[in-house]
């Protein structure tokens, strides 16, 4: 087969890039992600079709994608895995074969055409053939499995199996670009045609998300290699061309000494990704290109009609609808009927625990007199899915379960994807972000919150740096000494984050509508200037892909 590209290109963005991700959320029925790295892939894609970008996505089609959040009996958290079937996906015929653990393993390839989503061109990978074992089809079944060997296969799949699917379609590629460090096989297989390291380089660029060293993966070499990571090269060939930390491969180590540059996620991200691996040699050099979201397919029309023609009456009036749609959501799955008229809070995004998601919490005292204020009141809605084996992300979920049960106006909600995730951007009064600092490499759900007329209110890290000016276009909590002990750090947090609460958020939102309304304004002006994806995708083919 012979893929031809579906659109003309625009000008300067003629050279042909592969995009490679473990994820992508495209939209709300194709169920192929999990958190920030799939929502980052996701406005990528739509954003390089809006440019009309010579890219092309390759992913994997999880058959039961990361996990369906449901309830138990008790509203607890429940983790649910259904198959999943997608009529919108063509079948390509193409059955590419990747060998893992010594086994051949038949890949199908399925395509996503621009004109379904509005994205670039997507081809996922599955292991769902008849001809494939149980064992080789439970490769593509779950996002990031928690069996190590099961997790490495997926690796492979995507790396080599990916690379393979460009030599099927015969699609000549300039740029391998991957998202995260999962895909690095395809590079061993770049190696193999190429025989040479700095050729291997001109065609690898890659963006690293993690800020803290200890989450950066790392394997036993010997383990990987058995398993066809390296794609037959030797474990002292591979020592030789990217060595080994302390005797084991490192992911992320391996990638930087793999590539010709690579991307940081935000300024400060860039700072401490420089800091981390800049004693290590041989690696690439490591540039910031902040993180971005697609407008389009983030913003309320209506709103942003209001914010453009500064009308304050239609604004307030639209936000009031839009928090009421996000309400009847919530009445649907809790029980409870929120108030339009009243500031309401969201905390919503992935569970873990250094983005706390109970802080606000922490002193039950104050929280419930800000909760109780019957002359201003105060809403607040949680949502986000914890990974399934995390266990105190899970337990800090179920916490708030049954936290939230004996008032009125608190809840919490399962379920959060796009869909919800778009519905609680629109439907809140503030958005609420409080990781410990500096672990979020950049964060990008305060930045569809602000394109929908929500406040941020933040912790001082990630995107929020390049963006937040305190009580101009949001509010930021004051850094802390990073040097004290968390719980120390935790304290600082939580009261400067009530006092905000209690001295500039509330009162401001009941008794100055009009500076809410300007600030919510100067926010979405601020975010539309360079938190667009387009921006981001623009400055990956002008500071990566054409250096």
């Amino acid at each position: 087969m012979k893929f031809k590209h579906p659109y003309k290109f625009g000008k300067g963005y003629e050279k042909s890039v592969a995009y490679f991700s473990m994820e992508f959320a495209i939209d709300q029925p194709l169920k192929i992600y999990s958190g920030g790295l799939g929502f980052l892939a996701g406005s990528h894609m739509r954003s390089a079709f809006d440019l009309k970008q010579n890219m092309i996505g390759i992913g994997m089609l999880w058959k039961y994608g990361y996990y369906d959040q449901g309830r138990k009996h008790n509203n607890e958290l429940d983790a649910l895995w259904q198959e999943r079937h997608y009529n919108f996906l063509e079948d390509t015929g193409i059955v590419l074969e990747v060998n893992v653990n010594d086994h051949p393993v038949k890949v199908k390839v399925f395509y996503l055409a621009p004109k379904v989503f509005g994205t670039a061109p997507i081809f996922l990978l599955s292991t769902d053939h008849p001809e494939n074992d149980y064992l080789a089809q439970t490769i593509t079944h779950k996002l990031y499995d928690n069996n190590v060997s099961t997790r490495i296969a997926q690796y492979i799949l995507l790396g080599i199996g990916g690379a393979k699917l460009l030599e099927a379609i015969d699609h000549k590629v300039d740029q391998y670009h991957f998202n995260e460090a999962h895909a690095l096989p395809a590079a061993f297989r770049l190696m193999e045609k190429l025989g040479d390291m700095k050729k291997v380089k001109d065609q690898v660029v890659f963006t690293t998300h993690t800020p803290v060293k200890a989450g950066n993966e790392v394997n036993d070499p010997i383990m990987l290699h058995k398993m066809g990571f390296f794609n037959g090269f030797s474990v002292r060939e591979v020592e030789d061309m990217v060595g080994f930390e302390n005797g084991m491969f490192n992911h992320t180590l391996a990638a930087l000494r793999m590539s010709k540059i690579s991307n940081a996620v935000s300024k400060k991200h860039c700072e401490v990704s420089k800091d981390m691996w800049g004693g290590f040699d041989g690696i690439c050099d490591i540039i910031p290109i902040t993180n971005a979201q697609n407008k389009a397919y983030w913003t309320d029309k209506e709103l942003e009609k209001a914010h453009a023609k500064k009308d304050d009456k239609k604004f307030i009036s639209r936000k009031k609808q839009l928090k009421q749609e996000l309400f009847d959501f919530v009445a649907d799955q809790t029980g409870k009927i929120l108030d339009p008229n009243v500031l309401t809070i969201v905390w919503a995004r992935r569970f873990a625990g250094y983005k706390r998601a109970d802080l606000i919490a922490r002193d039950v005292e104050r929280f419930e007199r800000l909760l109780n204020n019957k002359d201003y009141p105060v809403q607040i809605i949680w949502a986000g899915k914890p990974y399934p084996l995390d266990h105190g992300a899970v337990s800090t979920f179920n916490w708030l379960v049954h936290f939230t049960r004996k008032y009125h106006n608190a809840t919490i909600l399962t379920g959060y994807e796009l869909g919800l995730s778009a519905l609680m951007k629109k439907g809140s009064d503030i958005w609420l972000n409080n990781p410990r600092i500096p672990l979020e490499a950049s964060g990008t759900s305060g930045m569809t919150a602000a394109m929908n007329g929500s406040l941020n209110f933040s912790t001082n890290d990630g995107w929020i740096l390049e963006f937040g000016e305190h009580g101009k276009n949001g509010f930021v909590i004051p850094e802390v000494d990073t040097s004290l002990p968390e719980g120390e750090q935790d304290q600082h947090d939580a009261d400067h984050m009530l006092r905000i609460l209690e001295d500039e958020i509330v009162p401001m939102y009941y008794k100055n509508q009009k500076d809410w309304v300007a600030t919510n304004y100067q926010s979405m002006d601020d975010v539309d200037e360079y938190f667009k994806a387009a921006r981001m995708a623009d400055e990956y083919y002008k500071k990566l892909y054409t250096i």
